[in-house]
């Protein structure tokens, strides 16, 4: 039987006017349209291949001023299976000479952290916003922040983490593009290119008052729920 083409033409209209919807609650951040369960595309191996190649071309880069004060890129490291990726803001001076995220102070109370949780670091992978230590540990530029970016998506793409921690005020704005103060933002998700985040307070911050830690450990619950939520 010939199709209406009138009928037709509505058809295409309706499916379209709903994609627009949805593209629309998702953007204004209502709508997560990445299914829950998913599975990742290729094998862990594969990702973690392709992850140190990204790290290579890190080592290389030269696209911001930070490059010329570095003793080392600190690009990541962990799990590239991970359900959760931690996000902190740029490395600092320990990070620096060691070439590896979070293993100062700082990092230790993550570590401790990620345990009380019910996690071990080896199974999540940790990152920051800025691969480079900016002088005297300030906060990385935008134009730096720019300049590394395509390095950060890449790492969330091949990772494809159910839920991502962002760790401290500059990572928290850095993913959400605002600035509202991080005790305002903390324990509330929002996505970021389709994965959910949750802001939560930065170890060093922490450490100048451990009042806060009872606070960023229900964060890090919350985060591992949502990301056990989304296996099932």
């Amino acid at each position: 039987m010939p199709t209406d083409s009138n009928e037709t033409k509505a058809g295409i209209e309706t499916k379209a006017a709903v994609r627009n919807y949805l593209n629309f609650l998702k953007n204004a951040g209502f709508l997560c349209l990445v299914p829950s369960g998913r599975k990742r595309h290729d094998s862990a191996h594969s990702r973690a291949e392709r992850l140190e190649v990204e790290h290579k071309k890190a080592g290389k880069c030269v696209k911001c001023r930070l490059a010329q004060g570095r003793a080392h890129v600190v690009f990541g490291e962990g799990n590239a299976d991970a359900d959760v990726m931690f996000i902190g803001e740029a490395p600092g001076q320990e990070e620096d000479l060691q070439a590896r995220p979070f293993v100062g102070r700082a990092g230790k109370l993550l570590d401790s952290m990620i345990k009380q949780v019910g996690l071990r670091r080896e199974d999540v992978y940790i990152t920051n916003v800025n691969k480079c230590r900016p002088p005297n540990n300030r906060d990385p530029e935008p134009d730096e922040v720019e300049a590394c970016r395509p390095f950060l998506l890449t790492q969330i793409e091949l990772i494809e983490p159910k839920v991502i921690v962002a760790l401290g005020r500059f990572a928290a704005h850095s993913l959400a593009g605002n600035q509202t103060p991080i005790m305002k933002m903390r324990g509330r998700f929002f996505l970021f290119h389709d994965v959910k985040v949750m802001p939560t307070l930065h170890p060093a911050a922490i450490l100048r008052n451990m009042n806060y830690l009872d606070l960023a450990i229900e964060d890090l619950r919350r985060a591992v729920h949502a990301a056990a939520e989304m296996k099932r």
